[in-house]
């Protein structure tokens, strides 16, 4: 058996059927030209009955004491990949509309812990004649980027590359090595106790320079400053997503024309939607919302899973009605944010993450321990994906959207992904405490356009493509994920 590590653990210890701690992705597939009705089947076919499963797609915790503990992680060696990969078809008429009200029903359902935790379906009847496939993994084995990662290297892009990899199979690794890691010879467990008192105790040190940076130099944003909003509630287990597509030239005009960086350009369009969508609510604070931005804290050569991240806290700037003052501050307070972080050496970096997100675990645990105030107000999170168009078994990947974790406190999150010449936004809320979800689409594309002319950016003119426009094409016309009705359309 493998010790769990204190971060990972952290993710099972947290999960309540209210909050169910699982990361997920929905991809949108073009079969290739002359592909018949029986090609997704084809490939279940052929992937149920491998057997090069990866360990980290064969291990949950293991049972300790006649009971499932979270301590230990066990390893599948007789893998049931019928239960984990599954087939399913939407009823008609196959809009992408029943693709999301599916995806949401998948997305608030909890994970097995008797089982390796992950699940994914292969989804065929939409209409338009592309199919999808919903993938969701335990937080404690993946974060985002790794999970990004395994998803690249499953796919190819060789449009003629008709090898159906899938991000749970060895992928050409030795199996020498995947053995040894399947019996957690690859960590040890006193290393991961050291890890972790070195975590609690790397902030000590800068202390004292954090204090003076945060509270009287104002340059660190510290998670005690957050206004209370209706997405900071506690919240059911139902969930309901929404995704789309914009072509990233749109964004990258702005960031050329502003000076800024892309993130800065994210944050800012996101900040103005949740301005509006706020105000039609009669709800927006008069104090700026902030939100938890994740980075990565993983080696780049590394392509394990497990959790690498660190948390920074921004101001989202909802308090300014022009969008170009808007991304000033939202810029401003980023760069303030990652020259404090970059500072510090990386154990001090997890502790600061840690302090971050501190008031929200404790609230997870214990209500009566959380702070009344939110330490932030959502998660925005911006993860790496491929530059090229990608495809699988030949299929092109049209759409590739991330789908993240809702808490109490934490009503809403809005995780993204470049893919191709695309950002594809993939939103998640709780279906009770975030009404018409779906509304923060045409807020984000409102966002963007009023950004686009605030900064005279060369993007922001009448011939410019939208959100539902081919970013590579401006004949071919792409198509997006929309939750209300369907806007997955040509």
């Amino acid at each position: 058996m493998q010790l769990i590590s204190p971060v990972d653990s952290m993710f099972l210890l947290a999960e309540s059927r209210e909050h169910p701690m699982h990361v997920a992705g929905l991809q949108l597939f073009e079969p290739p030209q002359g592909a018949g009705p029986e090609f997704l089947q084809q490939i279940y076919q052929d992937l149920v009955t491998r057997k090069d499963v990866a360990p980290t797609f064969r291990k949950h915790p293991a049972e300790l004491l006649g009971g499932i503990a979270n301590l230990t992680w066990a390893f599948d060696k007789d893998l049931d990949l019928e239960y984990h990969l599954r087939r399913s078809a939407l009823p008609s008429p196959g809009r992408v509309r029943e693709l999301l009200e599916l995806t949401s029903r998948l997305h608030g359902s909890l994970l097995d812990r008797h089982r390796p935790l992950w699940e994914s379906h292969l989804v065929e009847g939409l209409n338009d004649g592309r199919f999808a496939v919903y993938t969701k993994i335990h937080h404690s084995l993946v974060d985002g980027v790794s999970a990004m990662r395994m998803m690249r290297k499953a796919l190819s892009d060789d449009p003629d590359d008709h090898e159906a990899r899938v991000l749970w199979a060895l992928n050409g690794r030795a199996a020498g090595k995947s053995k040894s890691a399947s019996k957690g010879k690859g960590s040890s467990p006193l290393r991961s106790l050291i890890d972790m008192a070195e975590s609690v105790a790397g902030l000590a040190p800068s202390a004292l320079y954090l204090a003076n940076k945060g509270l009287l130099q104002q340059q660190l944003t510290l998670p005690v400053g957050a206004p209370k909003t209706i997405f900071n509630v506690p919240i059911g287990g139902a969930r309901r997503v929404a995704a789309q597509s914009w072509p990233i030239e749109r964004f990258m005009a702005i960031k050329k024309a502003a000076g800024v960086t892309l993130n800065d350009v994210v944050l800012a369009v996101c900040g103005g939607a949740l301005r509006a969508y706020l105000l039609e609510r009669h709800a927006l604070p008069d104090r700026a919302l902030i939100a938890m931005v994740p980075v990565s804290l993983r080696d780049e050569a590394a392509s394990s899973g497990g959790n690498q991240v660190g948390a920074l806290l921004a101001s989202l700037a909802t308090d300014l009605e022009d969008p170009a003052e808007r991304l000033k501050e939202v810029s401003a307070s980023m760069r303030r944010n990652k020259a404090v972080f970059n500072e510090l050496p990386k154990v001090q970096q997890v502790a600061l993450s840690a302090f971050n997100i501190s008031p929200l675990l404790l609230s997870l645990v214990s209500p009566a321990l959380g702070s009344a105030a939110p330490p932030f107000n959502l998660v925005i999170s911006n993860v790496p994906g491929s530059r090229e168009p990608l495809y699988w078994n030949g299929a092109r990947l049209d759409g590739n959207y991330p789908l993240s974790i809702a808490l109490d406190g934490q009503a809403m999150n809005i995780t993204l992904s470049n893919n191709a010449d695309n950002l594809d936004f993939g939103l998640v809320g709780c279906r009770r405490s975030v009404p018409s979800l779906q509304r923060m689409l045409g807020h984000l594309e409102d966002s963007l356009t009023d950004l686009e002319r605030a900064v005279g950016s060369a993007s922001a003119k009448p011939a410019a493509r939208g959100s539902k426009r081919a970013a590579g094409s401006a004949s071919t016309p792409r198509r997006a994920a929309g939750a209300a009705k369907g806007t997955m359309g040509k």
